[in-house]
């Protein structure tokens, strides 16, 4: 048995230096790559995107009566057209209630009934102007917006990665359809046109659309070319793509003088374009036959976020103007308006339309065949503004409206047949495609109106010669179609996405397998070397961790529900609270008073409060208590100037607890300039507060240097202590024992990271700094409490899990207490611009993970070898000390790869729930992208911490 004992030790002591220790941790990485890779291959899957076109000649395929039928000559026209030109002017995030009259929301509010030249036109010219409500399909960013216009069709949830870099759309589209016949595209305005349709424009003039902060560059550009391109003759369709709205909204919110500002800058351009086309209107001059369309491409909070599928985000307007005036209005059983009276007395109708109708809409108008992918449906009311140009034929004796009726019939037909070739072809293409039950539902309800086509509205209209028998089958005809477009918009929106589910299974498997690794970890950890650590490990293990795992399981089940997800916040600080409460009464039966823990929890609620603040603009109940804790807050008189003193005051004391530290504990030289430096950024962030609000110290000092400099030099500083800390790995021999040692290197890498966190923080920063600080000591006093209570001098030497769990807690409620939700509307876009004038993909695609996650993740994870330092002895070796080391950051992941996994179970359960792309998807997007950065850096920190510094014991 001694051989057998000798041979194994001499096999352990082969596995040297620190991977003995770390393997592990690497491993756990690897399975969360596979598992998440997998399983988002199945849940986040693109629609299949067909690689056909629709052609002129498509159109001969189908039982309709389209343009050549009725001129019998042999080029194939899918519908006559009804304009020669068309303006698109498109507002980005413009709400409908910036363009609908006051009157028609139950409360008026100061940035309403700023578009007047819109409401207008339609009060004096109803039937040749319209102003639609347009209901947008989630995701509402931009570039899904972008797409779902032009295409027909339905971008899915994971196209929103690609929102900051479009790549060109390759399937059939309206601009594709645009050149193919001939038709001249002019561009201005937002830059991701020219990335998405790089080669279809005759001129553009893009600008950079992601610096949020610039609310002018990108309209004056539009304003430039537009006016001057009204009076050319070298174009068929025109985009402008103005931005200042929304970057207004995301800088200032909706209720600013900014966004007023804006709204009135627009309604000046329109009404000059207005003026310009109404005098070019008359006949042979340039706008003779030209069709004016004003749109947003998606709506926004009150706050200015955009991206989910709440009303406000995805309700926008259109309002579209022909200035050839229609001979009458579109007939009564097609028309959706509902009319008010604005402030001045005049009626005004608005009238609504899916955003999805757009496409086929527009090209049914201008006579181009429809994107092969559009399951849109000609929207009539838009439609019958093209019908002043029709040549009504009045030897058929029918009224305007049932001439009318027959077009509209026509192009329905044609509108369908369309329809069921592409969901034909979608199903024999794609992979899974719709279900045979769902194709059987829709060839039962085309073979209805198809039918009827065939056997009465055809024949009839053909004959000319039943009159009286014509007008009610057209009117059932129409009625059919509707109902088979309405089924194949219906089914796409329901079952679109193409869940994988062999491939979620997969990830999921895999995911599970990572957990129960994790634990075999743990407990491998807790047993090695019991006579050091404990001589009943697993008992110990299993005993700390029920009330810990407990208060998770509460967590993870509470992901079931989407009321809790949208309360993640409070969940969180609830649980914090109770393990607090728990750890209070051994605190306070063993006479170590501490309710700072209680106390921090207590403004953490409030910060959470203040934080979902901008999410609350939809939520009855929070916004009636944010606006109570807000109220008290605007109550007071030096509410403002607090505003401003208070985060210098707290940084000032954070820069002197890092000084104090400093010259507490022996620091070598690389980390001690380390420190220093960042009691520099400090100030300098300082300075840079001072100079964005005081107007005075501008006189001294450039303005680009406090908004731009300053916050690259912090970058710089940050990147130069990273390296420096690097640097300092390589020496090894010094003074300080292992836990000195581990002490210094957790204040240093904690003192390099939180100057650039607290400065994307913007002025919350400090205090959410400062209550981290208090935070974690209060932990690790409590934990130091709870096993003096419970072991007395005979202190266990592991970190048992209740600390780490809430560890894990208290940075999720840090999450929140910045400002942040898991949404994408709940990122702050603009902190990627501090420092930056223009976009850069990459490096603001880091700053703004930094700020995301700097106080949730990031520092919380370097912070965690605090817990080891308070629990260790100096004379016990760094064996025991890696050992406790390797078993808290396992125990760490392992809480975070269980939220992570309930999340996932969540999406799968829920991946036909109403709400899975509004709701569950970004909460499972941000989840696991949390998860894979908390690996990465445990992994960075393990080679960080587990280093061979000097040991004052020699463990055997």
């Amino acid at each position: 048995m001694k051989e057998r004992e000798i041979e194994g030790a001499a096999r352990r002591r082969k596995i040297t230096g620190k991977w003995r220790y770390t393997w592990h941790l690497w491993v756990t990485l690897l399975l969360h790559i596979a598992a998440i890779v997998l399983f988002t291959r199945g849940f986040l899957l693109t629609r299949t995107e067909l690689p056909h076109y629709s052609n002129s000649s498509d159109v001969s395929e189908s039982q309709c009566l389209y343009s050549s039928s009725h001129n019998n000559t042999t080029t194939s026209s899918w519908t006559k057209p009804a304009v020669n030109r068309l303006i698109i002017i498109v507002l980005d995030a413009l709400r409908f209630d910036f363009v609908a009259p006051s009157t028609f929301f139950p409360e008026s509010k100061h940035w309403m009934d700023k578009l007047k030249v819109l409401k207008e036109v339609v009060s004096k010219s109803p039937t040749s102007a319209k102003i639609f409500k347009a209901i947008a399909d989630p995701p509402t960013t931009s570039l899904q917006r972008l797409k779902g216009l032009t295409t027909g069709g339905l971008p899915t949830f994971v196209d929103v990665g690609n929102s900051f870099g479009a790549p060109a759309i390759v399937e059939d589209n309206f601009l594709n359809q645009l050149v193919q016949s001939g038709k001249k595209v002019v561009m201005m305005g937002d830059d991701t046109w020219t990335q998405l349709f790089p080669h279809h424009f005759e001129r553009s003039y893009p600008y950079p659309s992601f610096n949020v902060k610039d609310l002018d560059t990108v309209d004056n550009g539009c304003i430039e070319h537009l006016f001057p391109s009204l009076y050319e003759d070298d174009w068929d369709v025109l985009i402008s793509h103005f931005l200042g709205v929304d970057h207004a909204g995301h800088i200032f919110g909706v209720d600013s003088t900014q966004m007023t500002e804006k709204l009135e800058q627009y309604n000046s351009i329109l009404e000059k374009v207005i003026e310009v086309l109404e005098k070019e209107s008359g006949p042979g001059r340039l706008h003779e036959n030209t069709l004016l369309v004003v749109m947003g491409d998606h709506g926004q909070t009150l706050n200015g976020d955009h991206g989910g599928g709440g009303a406000e985000e995805v309700e926008t307007a259109i309002f579209a103007m022909s200035v050839k005036k229609p001979p009458s209005s579109v007939p009564v059983e097609y028309d959706t308006s509902s009319c008010q009276l604005d402030l001045d007395g005049k009626n005004v109708c608005v009238s609504s339309m899916q955003q999805l109708d757009f496409a086929v809409t527009m090209s049914a108008l201008l006579g181009i065949p429809f994107p092969y992918g559009s399951i849109g449906q000609v929207n009539p009311e838009l439609y019958a503004l093209g019908a002043g140009s029709w040549n009504l034929d009045v030897s058929q004796q029918l009224s305007e409206s049932d001439i009318w009726i027959q077009n509209y019939a026509n192009i329905l037909c044609i509108n369908s047949w369309q329809v069921k070739r592409y969901i034909d072809a979608y199903s024999a293409s794609s992979a899974v495609g719709f279900s045979s039950d769902d194709l059987s539902r829709v060839a039962s309800v085309y073979a209805q109106a198809e039918n009827h086509w065939l056997r009465s509205t055809k024949k009839l209209q053909l004959d000319k010669k039943d009159i009286d028998a014509l007008v009610p089958a057209l009117k059932k005809q129409i009625e059919s179609y509707f109902n088979f477009l309405r089924t194949v918009a219906e089914l796409a929106r329901s079952k679109w996405t193409e869940f994988d589910l062999r491939m979620m299974g997969a990830g999921i498997a895999i995911m599970s397998i990572s957990l129960m690794f994790q634990v075999l970890a743990i407990l491998r950890a807790n047993s090695q070397d019991g006579a050091t650590l404990a001589s009943s490990g697993y008992a110990w293990f299993f005993s700390a961790s029920a009330s810990a795992f407990f208060l998770l399981g509460m967590r993870a089940v509470s992901f079931l529900s989407n009321s809790f997800i949208l309360e993640e916040g409070k969940v969180a600080n609830f649980l914090l609270s109770t393990s607090g409460i728990v750890a209070l009464r051994k605190s306070v039966v063993y006479t170590h008073p501490n309710v700072g823990f209680l106390l921090l929890s207590t403004f953490c609620r409030f910060g959470i409060e203040i934080g979902l603040s901008k999410q609350a603009s939809t939520s009855a109940f929070m916004k009636e208590y944010t606006s109570w804790i807000l109220n008290i807050a605007s109550g007071l008189a030096v509410w403002n100037h607090a505003a401003e003193v208070v985060p210098i005051l707290v940084l000032i004391i954070l820069a002197f607890w890092l000084y104090k530290a400093t010259s507490d504990i022996f620091f070598g030289w690389p980390r001690k300039i380390v420190v220093v430096c960042t009691i520099l950024s400090y100030m300098l962030i300082i300075v840079h507060w001072i100079t964005e609000n005081n107007r005075y110290i501008l006189a001294f000092m450039p303005e680009s240097i406090g908004r731009i400099y300053i916050p690259r030099i912090v970058y710089a500083i940050l990147l130069g202590q990273l390296l420096l800390l690097v640097f300092a790995q390589l020496f090894k021999g010094n003074s300080s024992d292992c836990k000195t040692n581990l002490v210094v290197k957790t204040t240093a890498m904690l003192s390099a990271w939180s100057s650039t966190v607290i400065l994307l923080s913007g002025k919350q920063g400090p205090m959410v700094a400062f209550a981290s600080i208090v935070g974690g000591y209060c932990i690790m006093r409590l934990c130091d409490i709870e096993d003096d209570a419970k072991n007395g001098p005979q202190r266990r030497l592991s970190i048992g899990p209740f600390p780490v769990m809430q560890w894990n807690l208290f940075a999720t409620c840090l999450f929140f207490c910045s400002g942040h939700w898991c949404a994408f509307d709940g990122l702050h876009y603009g902190a990627a611009f501090i420092g930056f004038e223009e976009f850069m993909l990459v490096p603001q695609a880091i700053i703004l993970t930094l700020d995301t996650y700097g106080f949730s993740i990031i520092l919380p994870v370097f912070g965690l070898p605090f817990l080891v330092a308070m629990k260790y002895k100096a004379d016990l070796g760094k064996h025991v000390l890696f050992t406790q080391l390797s078993q808290m950051y396992t125990t760490y992941g392992l809480i975070t790869a269980i939220m992570t996994t309930f999340t996932i179970y969540c999406v799968t359960m829920h991946r036909r729930h109403l709400m899975v792309w509004g709701l569950f998807a970004p909460k499972f997007v941000f989840d696991v992208f949390g998860l894979l950065l908390t690996d990465v850096l445990i992994c960075l920190a393990s080679l960080y911490y587990f280093d061979q510094g000097k040991d004052g014991h020699n463990h055997n």
